[in-house]
């Protein structure tokens, strides 16, 4: 049994390392910081769970190249990549319209450069966490179907 399976076994108190070095943010500001992270993202669970009522209240953006788009995609994703997010590409969309940008996964920064764009332009926006990688990681399809919001 590792030493890792008790938490008995640790005392915290005589241990500074990388993570310990710097204090845990007292209970009020861990709340405060964790819960505006709500504001700002969201998890594929929960928009696989808005997408199977059908009527999810967002507009699911994937920020990707067409190329990978078209190779595979959330279901009911439409394809803007996060470099040709302007005004003029989301005039059909109400101001009040939210949108759910992701990108390849952990290690793409892309869905936060969508975010940013459409923060920018006075958009409602969240970011999906995982990305691709986390849809699939959660046991979700991917679609190949170019049908935009209409799967």
């Amino acid at each position: 049994m590792s030493e890792f399976n008790t938490i008995d076994t640790i005392d915290p108190t005589n241990h500074i390392n990388a993570v310990t070095a710097v204090p845990a943010a007292p209970s009020a500001a861990a709340i405060a910081h964790f819960q505006a992270l709500f504001e700002f993202e969201t998890d594929c669970a929960d928009v696989f769970a808005a997408l199977q009522s059908g009527t999810p209240g967002f507009v699911l953006l994937d920020v990707r190249s067409p190329a990978l788009f078209a190779a595979g995609h959330l279901p009911r994703a439409v394809n803007l990549p996060h470099g040709k997010i302007v005004a003029s590409k989301l005039t059909g969309y109400p101001d009040d319209t939210v949108f759910v940008t992701y990108c390849a996964g952990p290690h793409c920064n892309g869905a936060a450069r969508g975010a940013l764009r459409l923060a920018r332009l006075g958009r409602p926006v969240k970011l999906m966490a995982g990305g691709v990688t986390g849809w699939l990681d959660e046991g979700y399809a991917l679609t190949s179907a170019a049908c935009g919001d209409s799967c």
